[in-house]
């Protein structure tokens, strides 16, 4: 079982690295953020193709979530239970006893400004989603962009990040608390304090790649059980590298056998 997840920063613009990734990768599930198109212009054909099924919500230039996978989900929903639902940011998929949530936090803009305030409220919402409608011992992963950098090792220069909306007390403790429902980051599981590790690289950094300056913003989470039966997790930066490329980089991680 090999499960995956990518802020594709549209997925039109991203198709030339996205379906050569699945024809090499092969993952069982591949989870999309900002997929940044209508759901009548989501190009499903073309994963359709290379033997995918695909769920997807979005809209226009903003926000939007997909899980493409190889075995059909028997139940699909989007969103939050209270209001805003924001169903283009929250994607969940059962197959058989195992759920996938794909989440897209927001990002919060400036921690002086309300969308940072709704940022921290929409990461307690995700943590009443769970405690609602899960419980921490059955087969859950939890993916996404979380727009959270949760440890120093997880910033190229924490001194001078620190009070970023995605890097700060407010949002690690906001972060913390999801995972205190129950989940491991399944990356740090296989990784334990190993720095220069990043997910997202900024297009306005002057080779941000290539310098490392990145961040770690990215996330696969899961379930205690289900964490500890993972084999591995890996950040493939060559995504990053690629021919005009999201800002992010794909993350996946392995199981032996089912989940």
């Amino acid at each position: 079982m090999k499960i995956a997840t990518y802020n594709v920063n549209s997925i039109r613009s991203r198709l030339h690295i996205v379906l050569p990734w699945l024809r090499s990768h092969q993952p069982d599930i591949f989870c999309m953020q900002e997929t940044k198109v209508e759901d009548a212009g989501f190009p499903l054909a073309a994963f359709e193709a290379e033997g995918y099924t695909v769920a997807f919500r979005g809209g226009k230039q903003y926000n939007g979530v997909a899980v493409a996978s190889k075995r059909k989900p028997q139940k699909v929903s989007f969103g939050l239970a209270d209001d805003p639902p924001d169903p283009d940011r929250l994607a969940v998929a059962h197959f058989g006893d195992l759920v996938i949530v794909n989440a897209y936090v927001p990002q919060g803009q400036e921690v002086d400004k309300p969308q940072f305030a709704y940022k921290l409220a929409w990461l307690g919402r995700l943590k009443a989603y769970l405690l609602q409608n899960f419980k921490p011992d059955r087969k859950l992963v939890l993916c996404g962009d979380f727009n959270v950098a949760p440890q120093q090792i997880d910033v190229h220069d924490p001194g001078r990040i620190l009070g970023h909306v995605s890097f700060n007390p407010e949002v690690w403790k906001a972060y913390e608390d999801v995972l205190s429902w129950g989940l491991v980051d399944v990356f740090r599981q296989h990784h334990p304090g190993e720095p220069g590790q990043y997910t997202f690289f900024d297009y306005r950094v002057k080779d941000s790649v290539g310098r490392n300056l990145g961040w770690r913003v990215d996330h696969i989470l899961a379930t205690k059980k289900t964490a500890a039966a993972s084999s591995g997790c890996v950040i493939d930066r060559a995504t990053r590298l690629s021919e005009k490329p999201s800002d992010h980089a794909v993350i996946y991680a392995e199981w032996e056998g089912k989940l």
